[in-house]
């Protein structure tokens, strides 16, 4: 049997006879319409939504399924309804971005093993992206080991930080579809609150899934959210998705994978040598995530309306998003941190990689614009995680912290540059970029007499003021 899990099939495959077959799919009673009112998707071996006995939802649903196929059907449901681990079920989101990937992109592409070459060009064009690097700052190389992966490769390897992502807010939608019955109905409704809990963290395992998976056919390397998804001090690239990103550019591959590379690199950089900036990033993300609040309305009336037969009821809730930020000050100041945070990281590593890639290849320019569009807009993917977890996360201001990193580097040098990334309270504020030439030659604060005093006094060994030697000056009558 296909990995589709039960209830939860892909949209079908166009007919290979183009319109003339969605007229008679649609004839044939498929789709999602009244002729399936179930709302489940095709199953392999029931002809589909437009197979055989399509008037019929049974027939539909279980046709032509051998025995064998059916009893795994109702052990997939079961499994389903019998989850009771966290907020998302990220058993099925796996299995759900594994078929994405190996259905291709829109464009036609499958993933594909990586070959020796594949492997060996990436693992060159980061040695050579490091070398350049080193020229441009001063913190000295992240990546302890280069891979090249293939899109089921990213889902595996990302997978733990998405989680450290979805979760926060899909317990509080767990939590939300509990509280939405009144307190007196929530002890007779507890089998059914439990199953919806189940089948909740199953369509947030869905859609997580789905989208991954189409974000694992966009994504070049491990980083291109700027955040560290990957492993840590490993620099990882697609090459598939590589060869599709500069398709169309009229740039040299090997240009391409380089440039790539070096934001790569750069990245890896950063996260390896500011410890306290993945906690830093991942806080500003939880900070906004508790200031988002569900829209209750709507729950309650997918609660209200809720049918067991047809759990993609839940499912259209979370694609059409039940989440509202709070219109709060604390709300606005955990947007404006994250956003700002973000922006530091993909101005900084924008800087670092033009400053390095310039002088050595002659399509620097075109492949950097094209990247901070890139970043600007988003793909597909980022705006489905936007819809199911209200956060977008996209640079807003990356040309404005580039600027401001670029002008540090000409008024400080580089060393001078990277020395704020020594402690958090150093780094630029949503205000300084705002008015970067203010921030650029503001006096320099120096935390580094703060952080040796605070070590001595944590380690005990500081120094304590000699008793004696205070009495006897005082016996003295000297100072």
């Amino acid at each position: 049997m296909s990995d589709t899990p039960f209830g939860f099939g892909l949209p079908p495959e166009e007919p290979d006879d183009g319109d003339e077959g969605k007229k008679k799919d649609q004839q044939s009673g498929g789709g999602q319409g009244p002729a399936n009112p179930f709302g489940f998707g095709g199953l392999p071996g029931a002809g589909g939504l437009g197979g055989p006995g399509a008037d019929n939802p049974l027939a539909a649903m279980f046709g032509s399924l051998n025995p064998n196929d059916l009893g795994a059907a109702f052990q997939q449901l079961g499994q389903m309804l019998s989850y009771e681990g966290g907020p998302v079920n990220w058993d099925m989101a796996k299995q759900i971005a594994r078929q994405t990937v190996s259905q291709g992109t829109q464009d036609g592409v499958k993933d594909a093993s990586i070959g020796p070459a594949d492997r060996s060009a990436v693992e060159e064009a980061v040695r050579l992206a490091d070398l350049w690097l080193d020229d441009a700052t001063s913190l000295p190389s992240g990546a302890g080991s280069a891979v090249a992966w293939s899109r089921a490769e990213w889902v595996e390897a990302t997978l733990p930080a998405w989680k450290e992502l979805v979760d926060p807010v899909a317990e509080r939608v767990g939590a939300a579809m509990g509280d939405v019955l009144p307190e007196e109905m929530q002890a007779m409704a507890g089998p059914l609150i439990g199953m919806m809990r189940s089948m909740g963290g199953a369509m947030f395992g869905t859609q997580i899934g789905q989208a991954v998976g189409v974000l694992a056919g966009e994504v070049v390397g491990s980083t291109d959210i700027g955040l560290p998804l990957g492993p840590v001090g490993k620099a990882a690239l697609l090459p598939l998705n590589i060869k599709a990103f500069g398709k169309d550019l009229g740039v040299p591959q090997e240009e391409v994978r380089l440039y790539l590379a070096l934001r790569e690199a750069a990245h890896q950089r950063l996260f390896a040598h500011v410890p306290w900036l993945r906690s830093h990033l991942y806080g500003a993300v939880d900070g906004y995530a508790r200031g988002i609040k569900v829209d209750t309305a709507k729950l309650e009336d997918v609660v209200g309306q809720f049918d067991p037969a047809n759990p993609e009821q839940l499912q259209d809730a979370l694609q059409q998003g039940m989440f509202q930020p709070e219109d709060t000050p604390e709300q606005k100041a955990a947007l404006a941190r994250l956003e700002t945070a973000l922006a530091l990281v993909e101005g900084w590593v924008d800087a670092v990689v033009h400053a390095a890639a310039k002088p050595r290849l002659t399509s620097a320019d075109a492949l950097r614009e094209t990247l901070r569009r890139r970043r600007a807009t988003g793909g597909p993917a980022e705006q489905t995680f936007a819809t199911l977890i209200g956060l977008e996360l996209r640079p807003r201001r990356l040309r404005d912290a580039s600027r401001l990193w670029a002008s540090l580097t000409d008024a400080r040098g580089v060393d001078g540059r990277d020395g704020l990334w020594a402690h958090p309270d150093m780094l630029p504020t949503a205000s300084d970029l705002d008015d970067p030439d203010g921030f650029v030659h503001r006096e320099q604060m120096d935390f580094s007499e703060l952080d040796k005093m605070l070590g001595e006094a944590a380690s005990g060994t500081a120094e304590k003021p000699d008793l004696k030697k205070d009495e006897d000056s005082e016996d003295d009558g000297t100072e």
